[in-house]
């Protein structure tokens, strides 16, 4: 399946917040910060990242539907779907 930018803007956009998030974990280990706000932001980066990965299955799936409504060939199966969304959990 091909991915595209616009169509997952949202996605994208989750996972640059979560890369931002991710260097603040890191500067606030580096720094020596106290190991429960470590964590929280970890837990926050984590959602974020998984978030992100729903959003992509989502999208892929409606690829599917809107294929599958044209007559046309999905790009993926609902095998190799639910494949990928197990893999996030």
């Amino acid at each position: 399946m091909e991915m595209d930018a616009n169509t997952l803007s949202e996605a994208v956009t989750r996972l640059k917040r979560a890369h931002g998030q991710l260097g603040g974990v890191i500067a606030m280990i580096e720094d020596g910060e106290d190991c429960e706000r470590v964590l929280t932001q970890l837990a926050a980066v984590s959602r974020a990242v998984g978030r992100a990965g729903f959003k992509i299955v989502a999208t892929g799936m409606r690829q599917c539907q809107l294929a599958r409504e044209r007559g046309e060939e999905e790009p993926m199966s609902e095998e190799q779907l639910e494949k990928l969304f197990l893999a996030l959990s």
